[in-house]
């Protein structure tokens, strides 16, 4: 009797799951025909199969559409390398080895380690690279013929005197307004010099934009945008056979200054078509700035730690005077803009402030100590319109601001801002500088990827990221704002430079251009 209650019991269960599934059926069966009976085709007399594979391929169609792989593809295509503009690669001549023969053959012994040893590694050693000759070398490019002169605009845009500018500055708002104006295209991005930049400078002309650059092996070229002479407005020269550490344009009359790592300061007179030895040092130059603003006075920074003084008028090329800061290596020297008997010295992890008047040829002592550096530090400047501040650039990953107002031996630390300042060694160190225009900004290159450059307040508030996928895709360790117009350049470690503008690049200009 128990079993046969069981299997009663169970076959009502079965009975009515049955019952269940079909009533869930028929109402799923309900619902699809009346989502069916709703769409516009079953008007037109479909039936229930077609209506829903039409639903179906409506379905799938949308699902494509939400994942956008049109979009995605054309993302990823690979896009055509823009041409290259400056400077054209050099054809190099593939060296023919000498055909292998047998030892054995030609009676000749097997030869020994050593050597082998000594061959492969002359092979391995290049060539050094001569030092220029002292005194005036003529000014002849390499990418023009040898009997070409330089172009007469060039020499007329070179003389030109700038106009007078204020020296007002803009408000934080219309300054960043007029940074997200500044844009970049193919015309703007050309290879200037052979290899990595290492120094650059803009001409200080209000009409016509020109450029120059120094790169690791000596050279230095010069870019006019539209310019018909030499490569797309490139003239190409080699003044110095070691990397041009700093250039300068200086005022009455113009001329290009650069010092190098090769000794040897220089400057560049289109005028007479030489490059004048100014100075020379048996150790490596690495930075410069005008003592007087006439320009007629420089103070060199030189790589064992001493700083000299000399005067470009006088014949001999010696210095009027040489100090030793420290033993340390230098890498920068910067003069106060205002009281010029102040001057700014980073050397190693230390960063002073000294005053000129009281300079003893050994053991002089700081009028201001910039604390806080824990390792080598690349630049120190003081701003440009009043020099209450000095930026500082050190490799342990942070921009300094201090505050230089006084002069008493005491400079705070006004702002620490974290910035990753490790390019390694085929880049150029990163520098934070000074827009001319708005001493309380700067602008420095960046690691980060996209690439980009970026642009500061001194309190520590990022005002702009200067990036294009299509145009700026390297690190530009080297940036500059031009002295009174809206530009930017950045340079590379292939050589080119990239010009950030606005639309009135390269137009002639008849009224002062206010400051932005």
């Amino acid at each position: 009797m128990d079993a046969d209650k069981s299997d009663t019991c169970l076959k009502t269960m079965q009975l009515l799951q049955k019952n269940d599934r079909e009533e869930e059926e028929t109402i799923q069966e309900t619902r699809i025909k009346h989502d069916m009976q709703s769409l516009p085709a079953h008007r037109e007399g479909l039936s229930e199969y077609e209506l829903e594979r039409l639903e179906n391929i409506r379905q799938n169609q949308a699902f494509l559409s939400s994942l956008k792989l049109p979009q995605i593809s054309e993302h990823l295509r690979p896009k055509p390398k823009p041409t290259q503009k400056g400077l054209k690669r050099e054809k190099t001549e593939t060296e023919m080895l000498p055909v292998r023969k047998s030892l054995r053959i030609q009676n000749k012994g097997p030869q020994t380690a050593i050597t082998l040893e000594m061959t492969s590694s002359a092979a391995r050693e290049p060539e050094e690279k001569a030092k220029k000759a002292q005194g005036p070398i003529p000014l002849d490019p390499i990418n023009l013929d040898e009997h070409v002169r330089l172009p007469e605009d060039l020499i007329n845009l070179w003389n030109e005197v700038p106009l007078e500018q204020e020296t007002g500055m803009s408000d934080l708002k219309s300054y960043q307004q007029m940074l997200q104006k500044l844009s970049i295209n193919d015309d703007f991005v050309v290879k200037v010099v052979k290899d990595r930049i290492c120094s650059a400078a803009f001409h200080p002309s209000s009409s016509n934009l020109l450029m120059a650059a120094g790169d690791k092996s000596g050279h230095v070229g010069l870019w006019k945008p539209d310019a018909e002479w030499g490569d797309d407005g490139v003239i190409y020269f080699e003044p110095h056979s070691r990397a041009v550490t700093s250039m300068a344009f200086s005022s009455h009359p113009c001329n290009l200054i650069t010092v190098s790592f090769d000794g040897s300061a220089r400057s560049m007179d289109l005028e007479k078509a030489v490059f004048d030895e100014v100075y020379r040092s048996p150790s490596g130059l690495k930075s410069f700035d005008f003592l007087s603003t006439n320009c007629s006075t420089l103070l060199l920074g030189v790589w064992n730690g001493d700083v000299a003084v000399v005067v470009r008028r006088t014949p001999e090329k010696l210095h009027e005077s040489l100090y030793t800061m420290a033993a340390n290596p230098l890498r920068c020297v910067h003069v106060h803009p205002v009281q010029q008997h102040y001057f700014v010295v980073a050397e190693s992890s230390f960063v002073n402030v000294y005053d000129l008047r009281h300079l003893k040829r050994r053991n002089n002592q700081a009028v201001g100590e910039l604390k806080g550096h824990s390792r080598s530090v690349s630049s120190a400047f003081f701003s440009p319109l009043t020099g209450s501040r000095v930026l500082t650039t050190c490799m342990d990953n942070k921009i300094r601001v201090f505050d230089t107002s006084q002069m008493n031996g005491r400079t705070p630390v006004l702002k620490s801002i974290t910035h990753n300042m490790q390019t390694g060694r085929w880049l150029s160190k990163l520098s934070a500088v000074w827009d001319p225009k708005q001493q309380e900004c700067f602008v420095i290159g960046s690691v980060d990827r996209p690439r980009q450059i970026q642009v500061y307040h001194e309190s520590g508030r990022l005002l702009h990221t200067f990036r294009n996928m299509d145009h700026l895709t390297t690190v530009c360790s080297i940036t500059a704002f031009h002295p009174n117009r809206n530009i930017l350049l950045g340079g590379n470690s292939s050589g080119r430079l990239h010009i950030f503008t606005d639309s009135f690049i390269n137009q002639k200009i008849s009224i002062s251009l206010p400051v932005c």
